[in-house]
C-alpha cells in the first residue's frame, strides 16, 4: 500500500465515528415535547355531559347501546388524570385556564366480537364515543372540534385472558382519555 492510499484510507475510516457521533447528537427530530403553542399552559376540563339517548328503541343497528351509570363522571375524571400524567397542559380552574375542553358522551357500546362452539360470546369490544371541542379562553375562539371521537378496547369473558366488564370499561376510558390528551396537545 502506498503512502497516499493509506492516508486516503485513514481519511475515509477515521471520520466514521465522528459522523456517527454528530448524527447521534443531532437526533432525527423526535421530541417528547408537546406541539402546542407556548402561550397555552393550563386547561379546564368541563364535566362531560351524558347525551346517550336511552329512550330510543333498539334495532339491529343499535341493539348493543347501553347505559352505564356515572359514565360521564368517570370519563371526566379519567381525562383530568391523563392531563395530570401527561404534564403538557396543567388542569386548572376555569377562571385561570388558557384553554377549555368541553365534552359530551354520545354512545356506550358493548359489541360481541367472537363466539365459542356453543354460540356463547367469548370476546366483546367496548367503545365510548364523545363529542369534544377545545376553546381558547382569552380569544373566545374555537380551536378545534371532533364529533364521534372514540376510545375502545376488547376483552375476553373466558379463559386465562378474561377480565371483568368493569375492568374493560376502565381500560376503554383510559384509551379514550389518552386519545383526547394526544389530540389536545398535538399541533392543530
Amino acid at each position: 500500500m502506498t503512502r497516499n492510499s493509506s492516508k486516503l484510507l485513514k481519511f475515509i475510516i477515521m471520520p466514521v465515528p465522528a459522523v456517527l457521533f454528530i448524527a447521534l447528537i443531532a437526533g432525527c427530530g423526535y421530541t417528547t415535547r408537546s406541539m402546542i403553542s407556548d402561550k397555552y399552559k393550563t386547561i379546564y376540563i368541563t364535566p362531560f355531559i351524558n347525551k346517550i339517548d336511552i329512550t330510543s328503541e333498539a334495532d339491529t343497528g343499535n341493539r348493543y347501546r347501553l347505559y352505564y351509570p356515572r359514565l360521564e363522571t368517570d370519563v371526566t375524571r379519567s381525562v383530568i388524570n391523563k392531563f395530570l400524567f401527561d404534564g403538557n397542559l396543567k388542569p386548572a380552574k376555569e377562571q385561570t385556564a388558557d384553554l377549555v375542553l368541553k365534552g359530551e358522551v354520545t354512545a356506550f357500546r358493548k359489541d360481541p366480537v367472537s363466539y365459542n362452539a356453543d354460540d356463547n360470546v367469548t370476546e366483546y369490544r367496548v367503545s365510548i364515543q364523545v363529542n369534544i371541542s377545545l376553546w381558547d379562553v382569552k380569544e373566545k375562539k374555537l380551536l378545534w372540534q371532533e364529533n364521534n371521537f372514540t376510545g375502545e378496547k376488547s376483552y375476553f369473558t373466558t379463559g386465562p385472558l378474561a377480565i371483568s366488564e368493569g375492568t374493560a370499561v376502565n381500560n376503554t376510558m383510559a384509551d379514550l382519555s389518552r386519545r383526547i390528551v394526544e389530540r389536545a396537545v398535538e399541533q392543530w
